[in-house]
């Protein structure tokens, strides 16, 4: 009678890995930073490190003569913000395109939301989720120059409105805010459309038993409960639209954007475009902060 002598197991092959796995597993932070190095390199070693650099650049000061930047400190490109009228006016300016294509997408997202949530069809409202998400398929550029075709004096806009005697708002200040609008109304949309989907339908019904109509239901029911998710897809829309300027340079005619002044004094004047470059990033911080003081992204 033969024996079988037991089969060996080769340990040599997982003698590297097993002390790594276990001293892993018992080293719970070890593991969280691992995971987070290479996320934290990139937000720490370029993205926050790229911000500093700016600001250090924005004391700098440019030669004149010979256009060269020079290391050192000076408040006189900050200074140069709040004294030059066309700085200040360029900044005031944005700032309200800023807050009035957050307006238009709110007031047009409302609406459709509740349509797509509670009245239309299962088909027609995915038929109107793809018509949001459909300027997120295009190029940033295609979209603008679509713009930019609609607007022009030959355009879609006045051919439509021809029969009525009227003509569009060409390339102006307007004309920036509908593309705007349309470019990051998505970013409204879609939020607002999840919050209002998750509105209990009885809550329509009980304040139609009350005798409150279609407006009072929406400002007294819909707007409270879905606050969150207006002031979330505001801050994109808020933020994508400091930072913009190809849509000015496009469609706005002479209208001019921060964006405008820091592309222009880029190469001429680093310390200053760097300098203005930090008036955007006061704004977001100033609403993420008057939106974090209200109170309603507590529960998100």
């Amino acid at each position: 009678m033969t024996t079988t002598a037991p089969a060996r197991v080769d340990r040599s092959s997982t003698a590297g890995t097993r002390p790594l796995s276990t001293m892993l597993y018992r080293r719970p932070r070890l593991r969280l930073a691992g995971l987070l190095a290479i996320p934290m390199v990139w937000l720490v070693g370029v993205y926050i490190f790229s911000l500093a650099m700016m600001l250090v650049t924005a004391f700098w000061v440019t030669d004149p003569f010979t256009s060269k930047v020079k290391p050192g400190f000076t408040l006189d490109n900050f200074a140069s913000i709040f004294t030059t009228p066309a700085y200040l006016a360029t900044s005031l300016r944005t700032l309200g395109i800023a807050l009035a294509v957050t307006v238009v997408c709110a007031l047009f997202a409302v609406p459709l939301g509740i349509f797509m949530a509670k009245i239309a069809s299962p088909w027609l409202r995915g038929v109107l989720a793809v018509a949001i998400t459909l300027p997120l398929w295009a190029g940033y550029l295609v979209k603008i120059l679509a713009m930019r075709i609609t607007f022009t004096e030959e355009g879609f806009f006045n051919w439509a409105l021809a029969p009525l005697g009227i003509t569009g708002p060409g390339f102006s200040i307007v004309t920036v805010i509908l593309t705007l609008t349309y470019l990051w109304f998505p970013y409204m949309a879609v939020p607002v459309y999840t919050a209002i989907r998750q509105i209990p339908v009885n809550l329509f019904d009980a304040s139609a038993d009350m005798g409150a109509k279609s407006w009072t239901t929406i400002r007294t029911v819909v707007l409270p409960l879905i606050k969150p998710a207006l002031l979330a897809g505001s801050i994109f829309t808020f933020s994508l639209s400091l930072g913009d300027f190809i849509a000015a340079r496009f469609v706005g005619g002479s209208t001019q954007m921060i964006g405008s002044i820091i592309a222009s004094n880029i190469n001429l004047n680093p310390p200053m475009a760097a300098a203005f470059s930090v008036v955007p990033i006061v704004f977001v911080l100033l609403y993420l902060f008057a939106v974090r003081k209200s109170g309603a992204l507590r529960n998100l």
